[in-house]
């Protein structure tokens, strides 16, 4: 059907920046958030909730960044009901040509509980930090946080005095994913009929996915009236996470006959952005993810195989070409040249240089020696293995481990460390427990792993296997990844490149370095 009305279009408001970032462990680099801003800017996203700006000087200075670069996405900054924080969140937003200050206060009587204000004395911070907002910029966002468990009658209550005192948009967040969809549907239905003002605002929906139930509510608040749905590309955000963004996208698009509502994302640049977030953050997508998991349009059944060779309509309710992603393998090997691998590289979304061209070319041709078949998730793999070069204070130059049953596992390894060649000799149990323990001793450090993890890319005894690895060291957290077709390889790639993010971290701390000041876990 045709969308001609402006009641019929659905916001997209992105915040994996801010509330996906508050996943334990996937907190981004600066220039990791500049990447990602910037690709959700192409995409078509509307809002861009960029940061936390009074979290720290990293925070803020990417909401800056991100602020001075954005094209067409309205920026938004977090603050909560504090003057301060409203303060130092205009003075990142305001470069940006379009933006937006989002203020929030927990409203149930849980999170009154905190700041041990009664009903009265929250409304008239409501009201204060709302007005301030508004005198600051013409575009302000409110959220009662924990609002499904708020009682009703103070739910409308402050969000009359928010709308009095100048928000433009309502946001209504079900902080710890408790509700249901009929209930989200039916509150965000009665907010718009009951509050005063209703009518000249927006309403948005926030959800959590901690019943697993964040995308089905959010949509059922769209056909309650909301029309701004707040979420995150791969649902990344802290607990179970938020609101998938490609899943209310891919939902409202294929099922356009029963949800009547259109988003102005570009559907066909979702798996890159999938990817690269993925692969910023260490958290790897499930392989049966909705939309953007490595099996969402895998079919192994011989009766669902013979369906798709007759009719791919059988099996399949959108093309993967819908999403950006080719559905075939790469017809590439060692016999190609840097064209081909140019030409398909910019069909993935990456624009790559001559000189960044030479060295992904050089990689390739290695892997291509070594596999029968390279494949799409090959390239990709191989793509994020060389993207921290220029920070690679620390370089692998030759491993050899030995293991096996009869003994401790024993790994050499020689090293580049600030120009000067050293190696190490450690065992350990097993080898890539010895091979940490030999960079250890090359390079000593506290850090403490907090997740190894291993993934095969492609299928096959020479596939190669994605390495994620977190560090934290002194509250900084670090991801670093890898792919080899050598299992021992790639971890220790994935453990050096997290401990160069380290090292990069350490030296930012003072001048913009990724650090916490304040703690805003469960903010809405």
């Amino acid at each position: 059907m045709t969308i001609t009305s402006d009641k019929d279009r659905v916001v997209i408001f992105d915040t994996t920046l801010r509330d996906g970032e508050q996943s334990p462990g996937a907190t981004m680099t600066h220039s990791e958030k500049l990447e990602i801003a910037g690709l959700l800017d192409d995409m078509g996203v509307d809002i861009i909730e960029a940061g936390f700006p009074i979290a720290s000087e990293g925070d803020f200075n990417a909401v800056t960044e991100i602020a001075k670069n954005a094209r067409n996405s309205r920026i938004c900054g977090l603050a909560r009901a504090k003057a301060g924080d409203i303060d130092r969140c205009w003075e990142a937003i305001k470069h940006a040509e379009k933006n937006r200050i989002h203020t929030f206060i927990g409203t149930s009587a849980l999170h009154r509980a905190i700041p041990n204000l009664s009903m009265d004395e929250m409304a008239d911070v409501i009201h204060q930090t709302v007005s301030h907002a508004r005198n600051l910029c013409d575009n302000v966002q409110w959220s009662p946080m924990d609002a499904t468990r708020t009682e009703w009658d103070y739910l409308c209550r402050v969000i009359e005095i928010a709308i009095k005192a100048g928000a433009s948009t309502i946001n209504i967040p079900d902080t710890v994913g408790y509700t249901a969809p009929m209930e989200s549907a039916d509150l965000i239905k009665r907010l718009i009929d009951t509050v005063p003002g209703a009518d000249d605002v927006i309403f948005a929906t926030h959800c959590h996915n901690d019943l697993g139930m964040a995308t089905a509510n959010s949509l059922a608040a769209v056909a309650g009236g909301a029309r701004q749905i707040e979420c995150t590309i791969n649902g990344l955000g802290e607990r179970a996470g938020n609101t998938a963004l490609e899943e209310v996208v891919m939902a409202l698009k294929v099922r356009n006959d029963i949800m009547p509502w259109s988003t102005g994302i570009d559907t066909q640049k979702i798996m890159h952005i999938s990817r690269r977030v993925a692969a910023v953050s260490g958290f790897a997508v499930q392989f049966n993810k909705a939309i953007v998991g490595k099996n969402a349009f895998a079919h192994e059944s011989g009766i669902h195989q013979d369906g798709m060779l007759k009719n791919a309509e059988t099996f399949e309710i959108m093309r993967p070409a819908d999403v950006g992603l080719s559905g075939t393998s790469l017809p590439l090997g060692k016999h190609s040249g840097r064209a081909a691998l140019r030409d398909k590289l910019e069909q993935f979304g990456f624009e790559v240089g001559d000189n960044q061209l030479k060295d992904v070319f050089v990689r390739f041709k290695e892997l291509a020696d070594r596999k029968k078949e390279v494949f799409d998730d090959d390239i990709i793999a191989l793509m994020r293995s060389g993207e921290d070069a220029e920070n690679d204070h620390l370089q692998i130059v030759s491993m050899k481990v030995v293991c096996g049953t009869g003994g401790p596992a024993e790994s050499t390894i020689e090293m580049e460390i600030e120009g000067k060649d050293v190696s190490a000799t450690a065992s350990g149990d097993g080898p890539v427990d010895a091979t940490f323990k030999a960079i250890r001793e090359l390079h000593p450090n506290t850090a403490r792993l907090q997740l190894y993890q291993v993934q095969a890319v492609t299928e096959g005894t020479d596939a190669q296997a994605t390495v994620s690895v977190r560090l934290e060291e002194d509250g900084m957290i670090a991801t670093g990844e890898s792919a080899n077709t050598d299992t021992v390889v790639a971890s220790a790639k994935a453990y050096v490149n997290a401990l160069n993010r380290l090292i990069v971290r350490r030296g930012k701390v003072g001048e913009g370095a990724d650090t916490r000041e304040i703690s805003y876990k469960d903010v809405t």
